[in-house]
């Protein structure tokens, strides 16, 4: 087992573009969701525009086609300068992006007129004036609804650093009483083992106070678990099993703090502890195109012991926060299979300064 870091990738700019209001347009959830509302927009006006029928298609298409390349080329081009713009305030930036779209559909409006026939004896100041208009409310409208979402996602960001307070306070009583006994009986016989407990407990609670950090790397994370199970084993001794398949090349991967070390310590209070013959508990992490998966599995808790509370509070605490860090693209699951419990941690495949 090693957790030596991983090697040197570039890291994301997560302190510069995190907490931009703007999305990252150059994503391909968010074109498609861009392409889709454009096209509902041109729906809708070709349903107007239509004297006969419920839509006039030839205007449909032209429209179309015409929104298409103006929403593409805008995208691409906010995208191209987002990091920039993280540095300046949120109404110079609506200025910006507002230029940016104004002056890419005046273009475009022009090439069009050029190149389609029928549309250049049209092109007039009224036309021009038209198409801006519609480009500036549109966009007016999409940058107060991007704000609004930052807004929101910034208090439930903070709502999950209580949530995360809430849980570190959880994890103290029991194990301080049980560290603090298990040290006390090593000082006679183990003084140096009860001197390793005394470092590893302290390293634990001082990242129980790091409540700054939002994001640490994967080798932090599992180095402090190490230290956790370092002290379990003192007291379980041989009822207690590790075994780890750990990739080191991910030890720079981004995940929230306090993240593996509640789900190890659920493997161990639910798991372990409980028998009387002990158990294993297997940690692995392993990577798959642009995700990371991390598996924790131990025995399946006694199905007559009601001890399965405190694991559904820490799944909850742990996705909520999860889910407001990375969205959709974080995954936490269990399941029970052969007589053992997996907990799945998927996470997108990010790294972080160190």
């Amino acid at each position: 087992m090693s957790l030596t870091s991983a090697k040197k990738t570039d890291p994301v700019e997560e302190n510069t573009t995190t907490d931009f209001f703007v999305p990252d347009l150059c994503r391909v959830r968010a074109v498609f969701m861009l392409l889709m509302i454009s096209e509902l927009i041109v729906v809708l006006l070709s349903i107007l525009q239509a004297e006969s029928g419920w839509i006039d298609w030839n205007y449909f298409g032209l429209v179309s086609l015409f929104v298409q390349w103006t929403v593409l080329s805008s995208a691409a081009l906010i995208c191209s300068i987002r990091h920039w713009l993280s540095r300046f305030s949120t109404t110079q930036v609506v200025l910006i992006i507002t230029a940016v779209v104004l002056t890419d559909v005046l273009v475009f409006t022009v090439i069009a007129a050029q190149l389609l026939p029928m549309t250049s004896a049209s092109l007039s100041v009224h036309m021009v004036g038209r198409n801006m208009l519609a480009a500036l409310i549109i966009t007016l409208m999409a940058l107060r609804y991007f704000y609004l979402q930052h807004q929101w996602r910034c208090q439930k960001q903070a709502e999950m650093q209580s949530r995360v307070t809430a849980l570190q306070a959880r994890i103290h009583p029991h194990f301080l009483f049980n560290s603090m006994n298990t040290i006390a009986s090593l000082i006679a016989s183990r003084p140096a083992q009860a001197e390793d407990a005394v470092l590893d407990l302290s390293e634990l609670f001082r990242a129980s106070l790091r409540t700054q950090d939002r994001l640490i790397t994967l080798k932090e994370e599992l180095a402090l678990c190490q230290r956790y199970l370092a002290i379990e084993a003192l007291r379980l001794g041989d009822r207690l099993t590790l075994t780890w398949q750990l990739d080191d090349d991910l030890g720079a991967q981004a995940i929230p703090p306090l993240t593996l070390q509640p789900l190890i310590e659920n493997a161990i209070y639910h798991g372990i502890q409980p028998r009387p013959e002990g158990g294993e508990i297997r940690i692995e992490t392993y990577r798959k195109r642009n995700a990371v998966y991390i598996q924790i599995q131990n025995p399946e808790p006694d199905q007559k012991l009601d001890r399965h509370q405190g694991n559904r509070i820490a799944l909850a605490n742990i996705r909520a926060r999860l889910e407001a860090l990375f969205d959709e693209y974080a995954v936490l699951k269990h399941s029970v299979h052969d007589g053992r419990y997996t907990v799945t941690l998927r996470l997108p495949w990010r790294t972080t300064t160190q």
